[in-house]
């Protein structure tokens, strides 16, 4: 496997299932949508994406590899999804209290 596939492994699989999660993100709530909305839910898409890139590189390059080479990639996978959900979950709750009054 080229190593730029292998150290990239968790992203190029959740992709999709983030791109599912980014949708329901930006849909729901549907009430307000203005362009500070828009803005905040692009921004939060964009931080968490960034925080699981960097937890998984982290992940892959702390990860103790003596039981195996494929450890590094299920620490990475799992420690960046927690991140990336994290992440997003705090966004949404700091979404309604943000754009509460507009």
């Amino acid at each position: 496997m080229s190593p730029l596939v292998e150290l990239n492994l968790a992203l190029l699989l959740f992709l999709p299932w983030f791109l599912v999660l980014g949708v329901l993100f930006c849909v729901f709530p549907r009430t307000p949508r203005g362009v500070a909305r828009r803005v905040y839910d692009l921004v939060a898409l964009v931080l968490s994406f960034a925080a699981f890139v960097a937890t998984i590189h982290w992940a892959q390059a702390s990860a103790d590899i003596s039981h195996g080479h494929m450890w590094g990639q299920i620490l990475a996978t799992a420690v960046g999804y927690g991140v990336f959900l994290a992440v997003l979950g705090v966004a949404f709750a700091l979404r309604a209290r943000l754009l509460r009054g507009r």
